[in-house]
């Protein structure tokens, strides 16, 4: 027997909480390692030049990286592929292209679209992510206006939406796919219903997570999937 397998993740990471969802689905024994939010490239060098979150290290010792990928082999290796084999293939990739092309970028306007609410998440980062006394005061003072003066002002701009009604016709465009069904993979979740999901989840510790608790049908569908992870 090998080793039990890890993953390393900050706890706001959008990316890392597509497959923590998964992998509290299926219920497969991972321990999870918190990285220090300042210096991820170095606590994940061993996965060489990836620099990123997440990373998961299998029973073997081998690391695999980015996210959708990560999701994919995930079932694939511990759940026998059933996620992927739910629905037609090509409808799955497609909806995973468009979850991490649309719903990614969404994150970042909702979450540092003025500067009030990018003061509020670095802040409430600094609260959660594991970093040391002095990177922490570091990260939520002078993190906040680099991330709504350089990267989500420029979004929100080029989109013309507000975060919150972007993220409104995102979810509308998402669970009018379901029809009639509970979730995208029809009476369960599959692949994109995780990724959809970590997406969403990701912005949940934040306040302005209450943004979204309106849209009847996309915080519906978000409680199912709450409760199938738990």
């Amino acid at each position: 027997m090998g080793q039990t397998p890890t993953l390393h993740m900050l706890y706001t990471c959008p990316f890392c909480w597509k497959v923590r969802g998964l992998i509290e689905y299926i219920g497969l024994d991972v321990e999870y390692f918190s990285v220090n939010g300042m210096k991820i490239k170095k606590e994940v060098g061993f996965a060489g030049d990836w620099g990123k979150v997440p990373v998961f290290t299998d029973e073997n010792g081998e690391y695999h990286t980015d996210s959708t990928p990560l999701l994919k082999h995930i079932d694939a290796t511990y759940n026998d592929g059933k996620l992927a084999s739910l629905g037609d293939a090509e409808r799955q990739l497609q909806w995973l292209e468009w979850a991490d092309s649309k719903m990614s970028k969404a994150t970042i306007p909702i979450l540092y679209g003025s500067i009030g609410s990018a003061l509020k998440t670095t802040v409430r980062i600094s609260q959660i992510e594991k970093f040391g006394f002095f990177s922490k005061r570091l990260y939520a003072w002078a993190g906040f206006p680099i991330m709504w003066g350089i990267i989500a002002r420029k979004r929100v701009k080029k989109d013309g939406r507000t975060p919150k009604q972007l993220w409104h016709d995102l979810l509308t465009e998402f669970t009018d796919e379901h029809g009639s069904k509970s979730y995208f993979g029809g009476d369960e979740p599959d692949l994109v219903d995780f990724a959809a999901f970590g997406y969403m989840r990701s912005i949940s510790p934040f306040p302005q997570f209450n943004l979204l608790e309106d849209h009847a049908k996309g915080i519906a569908w978000y409680k199912r999937m709450e409760s199938s992870v738990q």
